[in-house]
């Protein structure tokens, strides 16, 4: 039992040590798109996170990496606002021509923004993308991509708020940790 507990210990850690790592590391090089997961929205505005990631996919679009950004997100609850939308609006305020800009107004979940994104990016005939969020999210992000057939280029929001903050950075990247063991075990959120 104890070489049970002492396997998944290490495991674990492993798994946290990977976590940070991909968090760290930036492999923004030109693709099909650029793919924002979605976060909060407050009232059709962007959460600060939300707007952290939407401001980096901003300046990757400026500086011309993909010609398309996908915005991800469903309403969240919200009866009025989808986080997809709220992206797209904020990004069109920016300054990015609507017509390059789709947003997924449906996906509620990592794993269903990630099959968005595959869906949107095999209809276009493409299979890779800039993946944009906080970079404790971005190892789960490129494991989902990556079963769904599509290569992601990872790239940390590097304003976020939460990756910021050490308590919040280390609680978000653990919950990685269960979020990444479950998704092994079949279990896709």
């Amino acid at each position: 039992m104890l070489v049970i507990v002492a396997g998944t210990a290490l495991a674990e850690k492993s798994l946290y040590d990977g976590i940070r790592a991909q968090a760290a590391r930036d492999e923004t090089r030109p693709a099909a798109a650029i793919a924002v997961f979605g976060a909060a929205e407050y009232n059709g505005a962007p959460s600060p996170v939300y707007k952290a990631r939407l401001d980096h996919a901003l300046d990757l679009e400026q500086r011309g990496l993909a010609p398309l950004v996908i915005t991800t997100g469903g309403s969240g609850g919200d009866p009025r606002f989808t986080e997809g939308a709220v992206g797209k609006d904020y990004l069109i305020q920016q300054g990015v021509a609507a017509r390059k800009i789709i947003a997924d107004t449906q996906s509620e979940t990592t794993y269903e923004n990630a099959e968005a994104v595959a869906r949107i990016l095999r209809g276009r005939h493409a299979r890779t993308c800039i993946a944009v969020s906080d970079g404790f999210h971005l190892y789960r992000v490129k494991l989902m991509l990556r079963s769904l057939g599509i290569t992601a280029y990872a790239s940390p929001a590097p304003a976020s708020p939460i990756e910021a903050d050490p308590f919040q950075r280390t609680l978000h990247s653990l919950r990685e940790c269960v979020s990444v063991t479950l998704w092994h075990f079949g279990i896709r959120d």
